[in-house]
C-alpha cells in the first residue's frame, strides 16, 4: 500500500533529485510527483543533461510558477547517470536527499514514510519497496521483497547482508550529511550501473538503516521504448563488460572497508543474479558476443578465491560460473540456460566419474555435482520435460520428470499440481492436479489444458507452473522445460463453443520455460496479426 504522510513530522526536509536526458515525454511527471509528495520536500533539484529534445524548456516553464523547483542544464552531456545525480547532490540544500530518474514516479507518500523511518530511527540512511512497473501492461513486480516485508531498523549493515542485494539508489532516502561527510559519491561520465557502485560506498561506510515495508518508488520499464534505458539495452558486450565492472569496484569498496561478509555476499550475488540472468539470455547473442562474453566472464570468475566457491557449493549460480570458468570457449549454452533459470532446471545428460561421483559430463569432470546428493529435494533443481498439443476438442498437457542421481526415486513423487499463471495479473490462475507414473526412470503425467478458461480473460499470455509432490509431504516448485520438436510449438486455432475460435500458441521463454500465448475469437485472432507486424516492422 502506498505510504501516509504524517502530520507532525518538522517539515520541510528532503531535496529530491531529478535527472533526465532527452526525457520530454515523461520528465515533468516525474517532477510533479516529487513535488506532489507535500511540504515534506523542500526542493526539487531538477538537472538536465544537456537535453536536446525541449525537457529543460518544460522544466523551466514548470520551475516558473513552482518555487521548489530548481533546474540546472549541464552544458556537456555526461554520457551516464552518475555525473548528473553529483550535480543535483552538489546542489541540494537540505538535510535529506532522495534520486529519482525522469521516466520513474514516487508514489503518494513515499517521502514521508522515509522522512518518518529516518528521523525516528535516527538513520543515515532509510529505504523502502520499489516495484517494477511493466508498460504498456501495467503487471507490478516488487524489487527485493523479502528485505521490506516488515519495519527494521539495522544498525549495521553487516547485521543484514541482503542489503547487498538492493543495489538501487532511488528506493532510498540518505542523511544528505552523511554522503558528504564519508565523500559518497556516484562514479562520474559514463559508467552503466553506477548505483551499484554508489551503493556499496554507502553500505561500506556501516551506516544506521531504517527499513519500510511502503511502496517508496514506481521503475517503469519499457521494454518496447525506441531507447532502451542503460539496464534493458543488453544487447551489446559492452553492457555486460560494464556490469562486470560495476561488481568488481563494489566488491572491492566493500573488502577495502573491512566489511569482508558483505564483500564476500556481493561475489555471491553476482553468481546468483547477474550472472543467471545474463546466461538465459546467451543463446540469442550471436558467436561473436558469445565468445567475448565468455572470456569477460573467466576473467571476472578468476578473481574468485577458495571461499567465494564453497559457499552454497550447490547454487545454481555457483554451478554455471564453475562451467564457464572450467571451460576456455563457449559450451552448453541450452543446458546452462536452463541451469539460469528461476528456478533451476538442471536438464539431462546426468553424467558420473569412474568413482561414481556425479560430474558435469564425462569431458568436465572438474565440476563436480556431489553437493546435489545432500541437498534438501525442495531446492534441487528438477527437470520436467513438457509438450502441449493443441487438438480439436482443446489440448492436451504432457509432462516428464527426470530422475537426478537417485534423489528423485529416494523422494517418491506422488503427484503434480498443474498451474497456468496470467503474467499480466498475476491473481488469475488455472490449476488442477493430476498423478505422477512411474515409466523407465521417469515420471509421467498428462492432463488436459482448459482453453476456455484461459480465453476468458481476453488476449494474454501464461506461464506454466508445477509443483511436485512427494509422499512425505515435501513439495517442489518448478517451471517445465519446452520440447521444441516438430509441431510442438506452432501455432493452432482450436474451435470453442464460447468463443468461436481460440488461437493458441505454446512457446519457449528466454529461460527455455514453456508458456502459452492465447487469443480468443476473431477480434483476438486479429489482435495478434496486428501485433505480430507491429513486431516486425519495428
Amino acid at each position: 500500500m502506498d505510504a501516509v504522510q504524517n502530520p507532525e513530522r518538522p517539515l520541510p526536509q528532503v531535496a529530491v533529485v531529478v535527472i533526465g536526458y532527452d526525457d520530454a515525454a515523461h520528465v515533468t511527471d516525474a517532477v510533479r510527483s516529487a513535488l506532489a509528495q507535500g511540504p515534506a520536500v523542500r526542493e526539487v533539484v531538477a538537472v538536465d543533461d544537456c537535453s536536446t529534445d525541449g525537457s529543460a524548456d518544460l522544466l523551466d516553464r514548470l520551475a516558473a510558477s513552482e518555487p521548489r523547483l530548481k533546474v540546472i542544464r549541464r552544458r556537456a552531456n555526461s554520457g551516464g547517470c552518475g555525473t548528473p545525480r553529483n550535480t543535483g547532490l552538489d546542489a541540494v540544500t537540505s538535510p535529506y536527499v532522495m534520486f529519482l530518474d525522469s521516466d520513474d514516479v514516487l508514489p503518494p507518500g513515499a517521502v514521508g514514510a522515509l522522512l518518518d523511518a529516518a528521523t525516528g530511527a535516527h538513520a543515515e540512511v532509510a529505504s523502502g519497496l520499489c516495484v517494477r512497473r511493466e508498460l504498456p501492461s501495467g503487471r507490478e513486480v516488487p524489487w527485493q521483497a523479502r528485505l521490506y516485508a516488515l519495519h527494521a531498523v539495522v544498525p549495521h549493515p553487516a547485521q543484514r547482508p541482503l542489503l547487498v542485494h538492493d543495489t538501487l539508489c532511488v528506493n532510498k532516502l540518505y542523511r544528505t550529511g552523511f554522503l558528504r561527510e564519508h565523500g559518497i559519491r556516484f562514479p562520474e561520465g559514463r559508467f552503466p550501473y553506477e548505483d551499484v557502485v554508489f551503493t556499496a560506498r554507502v553500505l561500506a561506510a556501516a551506516p544506521r538503516i531504517a527499513l519500510v515495508p511502503d511502496r517508496v518508488y514506481v521503475w517503469h520499464v519499457r521494454r518496447s521504448a525506441e531507447r532502451l534505458s542503460i539496464s534493458l539495452d543488453r544487447a551489446g558486450v559492452e553492457n555486460w563488460r560494464a556490469r562486470t565492472e560495476a561488481c568488481r569496484q563494489a566488491y572491492e569498496v566493500l573488502l577495502g572497508a573491512g566489511q569482508k561478509e558483505l564483500a564476500q555476499v556481493a561475489r555471491a550475488k553476482f553468481l546468483d543474479h547477474d550472472l543467471r540472468m545474463y546466461m538465459r539470455e546467451l543463446g540469442l547473442r550471436d558467436a561473436a558476443y558469445r565468445r567475448a562474453w565468455w572470456e569477460l566472464t573467466r576473467a571476472h570468475l578468476a578473481a574468485y578465491d577458495a571461499d567465494d566457491w564453497a559457499r552454497n557449493p550447490a547454487a545454481p549460480g555457483r554451478l554455471v560460473g564453475r562451467v564457464v570458468l572450467a571451460s576456455p570457449e563457449p559450451r552448453d549454452l541450452p543446458r546452462l540456460r536452463e541451469l539460469a533459470a528461476r528456478p533451476a532446471r538442471l536438464c539431462p545428460p546426468y553424467a558420473r566419474a569412474a568413482d561414481g561421483t556425479p560430474v558435469w559430463s564425462e569431458d568436465l569432470p572438474q565440476v563436480s555435482l556431489e553437493p546435489l546428493l545432500t541437498r534438501p529435494v525442495h531446492v534441487l533443481p528438477l527437470a520436467v520435460d513438457a509438450e502441449l498439443r493443441p487438438r480439436a476438442r482443446g489440448a492436451r498437457l504432457r509432462l516428464r520428470l527426470h530422475e537426478l542421481y537417485g534423489r528423485v526415486a529416494q523422494a517418491g513423487p506422488e503427484a503434480v499440481e498443474v498451474e497456468w499463471r496470467h503474467r499480466d495479473d498475476g491473481d488469475e490462475a488455472v490449476r488442477r492436479t493430476t498423478e505422477l507414473a512411474p515409466s523407465a526412470g521417469t515420471w509421467s503425467a498428462e492432463t488436459t489444458v482448459d482453453l476456455p478458461a484461459l480465453a476468458a480473460p481476453g488476449v494474454g499470455t501464461w506461464d506454466l507452473r508445477l509443483r511436485i509432490r512427494f509422499r512425505d509431504g515435501v513439495s517442489r516448485e518448478v517451471t517445465a522445460h519446452a520440447l521444441t520438436g516438430a509441431g510442438l510449438l506452432g501455432r493452432s486455432a482450436v474451435p470453442s463453443a464460447r468463443h468461436g475460435v481460440v488461437l493458441v500458441q505454446p512457446y519457449a521463454t528466454h529461460s527455455g520455460a514453456l508458456a502459452l500465448r492465447v487469443a480468443p475469437g476473431a477480434r483476438g485472432v486479429l489482435s495478434v496479426a496486428r501485433g505480430r507486424l507491429r513486431r516486425l516492422l519495428h
